[in-house]
């Protein structure tokens, strides 16, 4: 899959890069109209800064929500990074096409699935984008 950018992307990822000083990975919109940056493996601290103060540099400057996402090379760990900081007990391939996430609490299980399984549809959209999933589901 051939992933293509438009201008205010590639404006908005050159500016994630000068002002984090790290190396980007990926940058798209989720289904929450939020620009997600999916930076490389070990980048994640400094992305975000100290008492996130990179955060809130780009959102004042891109005028948006932004969400900042640390790429792992197994399905695994990225899912667990994609979740964060919902708390996770464990994560099981129920065949090559399904993974199910076992969520600690109920309060975890109902906000990895969100109203109408909306975060679980976005979550579910963001690991596509990188590793092949047919589905995801919450016990």
């Amino acid at each position: 899959m051939r992933i293509k950018y438009d201008g205010q992307i590639l404006s908005a990822m050159k500016h994630f890069e000068k002002l984090t000083r790290t190396r980007l990975k990926d940058c798209f919109e989720d289904k929450f109209d939020k620009l997600v940056f999916i930076v490389m493996p070990g980048e994640i601290l400094k992305a975000i800064g100290k008492k996130a103060v990179n955060v809130k540099k780009l959102e004042e400057s891109l005028k948006r929500k932004i969400r900042i996402i640390e790429f792992a090379t197994d399905i695994e760990s990225f899912l667990k990074n994609t979740t964060f900081p919902t708390k996770i007990s464990s994560i099981e391939r129920l065949d090559d096409e399904i993974i199910e996430i076992v969520a600690v609490d109920s309060k975890s299980r109902g906000i990895l699935i969100g109203r109408n399984a909306q975060n679980l549809r976005n979550i579910e959209a963001i690991i596509k984008r990188y590793y092949p999933l047919g589905e995801l589901k919450v016990k």
